[in-house]
């Protein structure tokens, strides 16, 4: 049983809403951490999430939310939904599940699942204490986050078009309200050669992996002209098999990333792509170039959401650091996300200056630290969600500042539909 740290408050009709919240956080702790602690000991990979999927679905239908599962063919995504009255905003709180291969949760995302659904339940609660207050609280439960952009998929299922606004929470190394992304694409390269004894013919041979080589060496050169905030990270996953033998077959997984989503597809991504079929063209192999997954569109975030968050993170009790002057260099189909409708995705912190995506993390995700971001984190989205709720010009204010960007189709996954973008 987890011990209750939070001060429990009679419910009564004349309590503020930040109060009546943290009663009802009160009341839930135990089922939000359970939800965190069972999704962070049972780690799932992008698109087999079907524990963490059901669980969370089955929370929400226990408290009343009707549920709809696999969303655009995806079979771990679900959206949850509660009305009241006629009318009123549409606010979407946002679940990722999906753990990271050989690591677990080192992402975080059991508490963003849990954080997404804490913040639901209070928000529920509310508008049925309040009883005057219309309007739909969504819960969307999107698989694949960690390189499979299941929201890309929903995205063009028209899952989030009847939203008003989406709110998430990242766990990280600090307390940040807002920031930007960089848009992400990947790319596999396979060459293809002639296989021949390296020593008796090398001669009769068409050196697969020198053409990786090449491509390695060429993207290094490239970097000089890249501008600075852009990012390409590469591996060769395949390079032949023996020393004694002419590699056939070499393979390269790639990534590019950039703050502007455009320049990613219309500038970066041809140049990077050219490399590649450059060194195909300089030892006489051929290339096969693949998008595996979704692109992932750069993250902006909403600025009056920001303020709102920033402004929740001092009730709550928790500090900020100042916001990024430049766009945090990592990526997230997130992005996808808030090129159609206005969304938030602050970091909430579970260790100062943490190391995500490491061992460390995992295991600081399922701890004290962890829960302690889950019950801020929901208590942090639901004050933000009332506010929303209560006031018809601050939702106004948010949509005015909404900028629409670049809809991404999910089936980006060959040469002749990236072209359709440029």
């Amino acid at each position: 049983m987890t011990e209750k740290t939070l001060e429990v408050t009679p419910r009564t009709a004349d309590l503020d809403d930040e109060t009546f919240l943290r009663s009802v956080l009160g009341e839930l702790i135990d089922d939000l951490l359970s939800v965190s602690h069972r999704i962070h000991e049972r780690p799932e990979t992008r698109f087999q999430e079907y524990f963490a999927a059901d669980l969370l679905s089955t929370a929400l239908k226990d408290a009343g939310f009707t549920v709809d599962a696999g969303i655009a063919d995806l079979d771990t995504s679900f959206r949850a939904e509660a009305s009241f009255g006629e009318g009123g905003p549409t606010l979407a709180f946002i679940c990722e599940y999906d753990a990271l291969e050989k690591i677990g949760h080192g992402c975080g995302h059991n508490i963003i699942a849990a954080v997404g659904l804490g913040g639901a339940l209070l928000t529920k609660r509310l508008l049925e204490q309040d009883g005057m207050l219309p309007g739909r609280i969504v819960v969307i439960g999107t698989p694949g986050e960690e390189g499979g952009g299941g929201k890309s998929y929903m995205v063009e299922a028209g899952c989030f078009d009847d939203l008003d606004a989406a709110l998430m929470i990242h766990p990280g190394g600090e307390n940040l309200s807002a920031m930007s992304t960089l848009g992400r694409v990947a790319l596999t390269f396979e060459f293809t050669g002639k296989a021949a004894h390296a020593a008796v013919n090398p001669e009769f041979g068409i050196n697969a992996l020198d053409a990786s080589i090449l491509t390695m060496n060429a993207i290094g050169l490239l970097r000089q002209q890249l501008p600075t905030s852009a990012r390409v990270h590469a591996v060769i996953e395949d390079g032949g098999d023996v020393p004694n033998i002419i590699p056939e077959r070499s393979l390269i997984r790639a990534f590019v990333r950039a703050p502007d989503t455009g320049t990613l597809l219309n500038d970066l991504v041809p140049r990077i792509i050219n490399c590649a079929r450059g060194a195909a063209l300089a030892t006489g192999c051929t290339v096969s170039i693949d998008l595996p997954t979704p692109a992932y569109a750069a993250l902006n975030s909403n600025p009056v959401l920001g303020r709102m968050i920033e402004d929740n993170f001092a009730r709550i009790g928790r500090k900020t650091v100042p916001l990024l002057t430049e766009a945090f260099p990592g990526s997230t189909d997130m992005g996808n996300v808030s090129q159609v409708i206005p969304v938030i995705h602050p970091n909430v912190e579970i260790q100062p200056g943490i190391n995500m995506h490491s061992h460390e993390a995992t295991e600081v995700a399922g701890g004290p630290n962890g829960d302690k971001a889950v019950l801020d984190g929901a208590l942090l989205l639901a004050l933000t969600a009332a506010q929303l709720f209560r006031s018809e010009s601050l939702l106004t204010e948010v949509k005015q500042a909404f900028r629409p960007g670049l809809r991404i189709p999910a089936q980006i996954n060959n040469l002749e539909s990236l072209r359709g973008l440029m």
